[in-house]
């Protein structure tokens, strides 16, 4: 532990305890410099006040990358997940996305004790209420807490959470706090604006919690961990190391026609269509008061049932996020098929909260009207641990940059989902709670979640931060790179003919091996068996993850050139005029929040419409083919109607 004045000053001072404090805090004082972090409640560090997961479509991608860049979280849920799966097998690849449970209660506490033990970071406890700011300068030196302590840094990240002005919503109870049992941080908002922040407010939800033994298992169907779990971090894979937490099922169920009556009969009771909640929520995450009402057709809605934990029965059930009564819970509940005698230990509930819109941010996290204040997580209007994470991370690597000098570290939408992310904060801005999906980058085919330590690893190498990982992810492509030639150099041969027509797969003999990877809907088994017939190369050393990524890298090299090309003439194409008649209802393929933000803002050209919160690269694409198409149809017609008039004129004469 470094030692310094009670006060500071420190190098860098970060508020807030959650999973991007976790990250920025850890990466700044890994660098070397003396880092404080300042939170409402030391228990509660990487605290999941919601799904007691990680990873997801996207968000798994993000993990990786975290990783990749020295963050902690995947290491953290290596060492706490009870429940892996690879989601989206079915699609190619690209989509390909790892996700986990976590035992929460270990989650929280091993993060907790890498702070602890981490040289150069302090803890305390304490709640931040205002910014010490040199007017001069303009410039951050240091915090104000509730109890009247001052610290002092020149360099400040906040990773507040849902904790600004945070108000809780069950019903028509209403209360203060950042999460249920929290206090909230109330007057950190008012500092903010004082500085010339424009601050603004924001929704999202949770589920009730109910006990696992009043669940009847004969009912509900059995979701089983991937027999052979996908780590998150790389230095497990790279070793092939087991995952240490014993795997335990999850469970799906459905709503029934009772579960829709009974929230259609309470809607007015709901704090968000009764009137008390005003903010935005995200959608893609809704109530199941959003799910009966904006999907009344649909018959019943999918419940996963997610155990919290080794070493406690309370079961998170996610799909039924809510701030309807106490009571009203307790009947969706129990009419759920398998929950008609569950208990519920925790009622869900609905948050508003106050965060910073991401416009006013330099793309490398810091604030563009004080100098040395950093912004991370939800305070910049995002959802989710993953993407919170990121941030966090990021602005400490900022900080570490300025302190050393460098120049900003600012990762490119074609370099990993985070940079993605960030771009989209800080250029379009927020109206509803952002979350990271696939079809946000126009890179996807290439930002694999396999291929994160390629991508990244050289920027934690950079700074003295690779943990050793640098010059064994080196090692591992240039392996492949050989692994690839063998490939091409191996011809085709009658056994391998023997092996592909088991798939029904039909190719010529005597071309490169390469050509079978490349083609479609290769099955994931036959392209390991492949790997046993290169010529003159041994391929024994490689695991199965590994032959499938080696067949994924030459299966996409294509279609990443082709995806290239796609993004070049989707820049170009941005001053393209968009018809004002233009009926977006009538373009196949746009997103449902593409189509309605679209409509309302009735942008002039392609790069304005890039430029909205909600439409996304595929989104562009679709629209761009749309007025490509209807552009050539009238020019057909045109030409059929000059074509007609001079036939006319000709006869004429």
């Amino acid at each position: 532990m470094s030692k310094i004045d009670r006060e500071g000053p420190f190098d860098c001072i970060v508020v807030g305890g959650g999973h991007a404090g976790v990250e920025a805090s850890s990466i700044v004082s890994r660098a070397g410099y003396s880092v404080l972090l300042l939170s409402l409640n030391l228990d509660e560090i990487a605290q999941m006040s919601c799904n007691p997961a990680i990873g997801g479509i996207a968000k798994g991608h993000i993990v990786r990358e975290i990783d990749a860049l020295g963050g902690l979280m995947g290491q953290i849920i290596d060492h706490t997940g009870i429940h892996y799966k690879m989601l989206n097998l079915s699609k190619g690849s690209a989509m390909w996305s790892p996700r986990a449970q976590a035992d929460k209660y270990q989650y929280k506490q091993y993060a907790k004790n890498i702070l602890e033990n981490s040289p150069n970071l302090q803890l305390r406890q304490d709640s931040v209420c205002d910014l010490i700011v040199d007017s001069k300068q303009n410039k951050i030196t240091g915090v104000v807490t509730d109890r009247g302590n001052k610290y002092y840094a020149s360099h400040v990240i906040l990773t507040t959470g849902t904790f600004l002005k945070g108000k809780i919503h069950i019903g028509d109870h209403t209360f203060s706090g950042g999460r249920i049992g929290a206090q909230s941080a109330e007057r950190l908002s008012g500092s903010l604006e004082k500085f010339g922040f424009e601050v603004s407010r924001l929704k999202t939800g949770t589920p009730p919690r109910i006990h696992a033994a009043t669940m009847n298992l004969n009912k509900l169907e059995a979701q089983e961990p991937d027999k052979v779990p996908q780590p998150f971090s790389f230095a497990f894979e790279y070793d092939h190391a087991a995952l240490p937490q014993k795997q335990i099922p999850c469970y799906i169920t459905y709503t029934t026609a009772k579960t829709k009556e009974i929230v259609e009969k309470n809607l007015l009771r709901s704090a968000l269509y009764g009137g008390k909640i005003k903010s935005v929520g995200p959608r893609y995450c809704p109530s199941i008061e959003d799910k009966i009402v904006r999907f009344a057709d649909k018959e019943r809605h999918q419940i996963f049932l997610e155990p919290e934990g080794l070493d406690t029965n309370e079961v998170y059930v996610n799909g039924i996020s809510t701030s309807l009564p106490e009571d009203v819970q307790w009947e969706i509940v129990n009419s759920i098929i398998g929950l008609e005698d569950a208990q519920i230990m925790r009622p869900g509930y609905a948050i508003e909260y106050d965060f910073c819109p991401p416009t006013q941010l330099h793309p490398w996290l810091e604030t563009k009207k004080v100098e040395g204040l950093f912004f991370a997580g939800q305070i910049n209007g995002t959802t989710g641990y993953e993407e919170a994470g990121a941030q966090g991370l990021m602005a400490g690597y900022n900080v570490i940059h300025k302190i050393r000098k460098m120049d900003p570290l600012v990762l490119g939408r074609d370099e990993a989902y985070i940079g993605v992310l960030i771009d989209d904060l800080v250029t379009k801005g927020v109206e509803e709670p952002y979350r990271m999906f696939t079809s946000r980058a126009e890179y996807r085919l290439f930002l694999r979640q396999d291929n994160a330590d390629f991508r990244l690893m050289k920027y934690p190498h950079n700074v003295g931060l690779d943990r050793g990982l640098y010059a064994r992810m080196q090692s591992r492509y240039e392996c492949y790179n050989a692994v690839k030639i063998a490939i091409e150099k191996t011809k085709i041969s009658e056994e391998i003919l023997v092996l592909l027509g088991k798939a029904n797969i039909d190719i010529q003999k005597g071309l490169p091996l390469s050509h079978v990877f490349k083609r479609p809907q290769v099955p994931s088994e036959i392209s390991i068996a492949l790997f046993d017939y290169i010529t003159n190369f041994d391929s024994s050393f490689l695991s199965e993850m590994e032959k499938i990524k080696l067949s994924m890298d030459i299966k996409y090299e294509g279609y990443v050139i082709r995806e290239m090309v796609k993004t070049k003439r989707r820049m170009e194409a941005v001053e393209k005029i968009i018809p004002e008649d233009i009926d977006y209802d009538a373009i196949n393929g746009l997103k449902t929040e593409a189509r309605e933000k679209l409509k309302r803002v009735r942008p002039v050209n392609l790069g304005q419409a890039a430029r909205i919160s909600g439409v996304d690269p595929s989104d562009i694409d679709i629209v761009l083919l749309n007025i490509s198409k209807a552009a050539k149809q009238n020019k057909d017609v045109s030409r059929k109607n000059v074509l007609s008039q001079s036939g006319k004129v000709k006869n004429e004469q």
